[in-house]
């Protein structure tokens, strides 16, 4: 027996390695290409669709995640995060629920790929209600004055202005300032149109106003001495007049 099994795969060895590898050469050949897959991860932008009317997220989830994909050669090369969307719906999402599972049915991908597996499976993010408010208007006023001006009055229009946000972070009592308006150039009375700049960068104007009229009244020393000077005559009549 041992003697029928050393024949069987020393006898003609060579003919015999050389008749398998072209039999792997022919298998491979005629496969088709569409049967030959490969694996590959992806890394993806988190997209965030459908958040609920009323809230906004103040703590965001990881900004991208990857996503192991198996798909036919032919397409495997051309897969890339272009090509490769990975969705979480927020429809259902509630205040007091942080963390959202990752599955397959968020992955977006061309027809004959699939996904075999995703990292992170969990993501935490967190959401607020938002809420708006009206926000007094302040104007930023820099530089020196010329010499001989006093500034009398100044006005922003309109004063207040409708601002939102999360409500964790919105403050009745803080302002929204102007651009910097340069004092060192008044030398008269004046109305600029100027841009506004909010507390807080994660909140935002709540309307189209996002400019404000700001009328600066002013006097000049000359002015004062020009008013109080009275002439010689005229104090002469009003003494005869008494």
């Amino acid at each position: 027996m041992k003697r029928l099994l050393r024949n069987i795969f020393l006898r003609n060895w060579g003919l015999k390695l050389f008749s398998f590898l072209l039999a792997v050469i022919l298998w491979f050949s005629v496969i088709p290409k569409e049967r030959i897959v490969s694996e590959k991860i992806i890394t993806v932008p988190l997209e965030l669709h459908n958040i609920p009317a009323g809230m906004e997220v103040v703590e965001k989830p990881t900004s991208n995640v990857d996503v192991k994909i198996r798909a036919p050669n032919r397409l495997i090369n051309q897969l890339n995060s272009a090509s490769v969307h990975a969705v979480l719906d927020l429809h259902e999402a509630q205040i007091d629920l942080t963390e959202y599972p990752l599955n397959k049915n968020m992955i977006s991908l061309p027809q004959g790929a699939e996904v075999k597996d995703i990292y992170p499976s969990l993501v935490k993010l967190r959401l607020e209600k938002t809420r708006q408010i009206n926000l007094e208007v302040e104007a930023q006023l820099v530089g020196d004055l010329q010499e001989g001006i006093t500034i009398q009055k100044v006005e922003c229009i309109p004063p207040r202005v409708p601002v939102e946000g999360p409500e964790s972070i919105l403050d009745e009592g803080a302002k929204v300032r102007t651009n910097p308006i340069d004092r060192s150039t008044l030398t008269e009375s004046t109305e600029k149109e100027v841009d506004l700049i909010l507390p807080n960068p994660n909140l935002r104007f709540a309307s189209a106003q996002i400019k404000v009229k700001v009328r600066i009244t002013i006097e000049s020393e000359e002015v004062k001495e020009e008013g109080s000077d009275v002439p010689p005559e005229k104090s002469q009549a009003g003494d005869k007049k008494t």
